[in-house]
């Protein structure tokens, strides 16, 4: 397990649409004790693969409800609204204020390919759409209403 470097906006990988995972291995595993490595250094909510570099529709989450791991994650169903601030590892130094779904049902697998379904309130549902819209190329800065220097 190692601590990954985090991208920065400005790195066309931040911009690219993620490829779905199609092998559940060894490299997948470690891809994922990395990111968790590095989400819990670096004291963030979640990341995804793009962040560290990697095309992959593979995303962790770290929230007052644990840690979870989601890979070819989908939105299958959201319900509600929410505004509030966002910040992100890959831009630093700034917040927004960002328009999400107040609850969202998930399909994903997990490290070993198996299927699951989750359903998020809050912000747990907050965290799992500002990451899996880093899957689509897509930062919050691009939704955010108002932008702020931290």
């Amino acid at each position: 397990m190692a601590i990954r470097n985090v991208v920065q906006v400005g790195d066309d990988v931040l911009r690219q649409k993620c490829f779905p995972v199609e092998e559940f291995d060894d490299k997948l595993r470690a891809l994922l004790d990395d990111m968790k490595d590095t989400v819990k250094k670096e004291e963030g909510a979640g990341l995804a693969a793009p962040q560290v570099g990697v095309l992959r529709r593979v995303v962790v989450v770290d929230v007052e409800e644990g840690y979870f791991e989601f890979i070819n994650p989908v939105i299958l169903l959201q319900k509600g609204e929410q505004s509030g601030w966002e910040g992100c590892l890959s831009v630093r130094g700034k917040s927004g204020i960002v328009s999400r779904p107040m609850k969202v049902t998930l399909s994903y697998q997990d490290r070993n390919g198996e299927k699951h379904i989750l359903k998020a309130k809050g912000f747990f549902a907050r965290a799992i759409c500002h990451e899996l819209d880093h899957l689509d190329g897509i930062l919050y800065i691009d939704k955010a209403t108002h932008i702020e220097k931290a």
